[in-house]
């Protein structure tokens, strides 16, 4: 499960941490769960966000991963709601357009792009780089002050 923060002050976009919350495959699922809620909740108190942003599920060809992948974004939407947070949610199509403008965009120019809006020397890990795309869609969404930190869950 990914996470990603971001600044915006007026149009400028500052990467403030990125991350990923691994979990042992070889864990119970409500124990994986609770790793990733612990995770979740530490960055949220370690960074104090305004908001978190969550990519909608969306149907896989897998349906033991696209189930996985539900029970991880219900988690992130939790954590959201217990601290406090607006929660808001975004389908692939509003973060690919977002991002890049096009909501077909390929991966790999979702990556590229969140690259170059932030600055970053290298591309993020998967799983970080996604949560970083929702959390710039949602920059580029609401317009909260001129301080707005995003934690993105996927």
């Amino acid at each position: 499960t990914g996470y990603g923060l971001v600044e915006k002050r007026g149009n400028q976009l500052r990467h403030i941490d990125n991350g990923a919350i691994t979990t042992r495959s070889n864990r119970d699922l409500p124990e994986r769960l609770k790793t990733i809620h612990d995770g979740l909740a530490e960055v949220i108190e370690r960074y104090h966000p305004e908001a978190v942003a969550v990519e909608q599920i969306f149907v896989d060809k897998n349906v033991q991963s696209a189930l996985k992948l539900g029970h991880a974004r219900g988690t992130a939407l939790l954590v959201g709601v217990n601290a406090g947070l607006p929660v808001f949610e975004y389908s692939a199509s509003q973060v690919k357009s977002g991002v890049v403008g096009y909501g077909r965009a390929s991966k790999n120019q979702v990556q590229q792009m969140v690259k170059m809006l932030l600055n970053l020397p290298e591309i993020a890990q998967e799983d970080a780089s996604d949560a970083l795309a929702v959390a710039i869609c949602h920059a580029h969404s609401h317009g909260l002050g001129s301080r707005l930190e995003k934690l993105a869950g996927r």
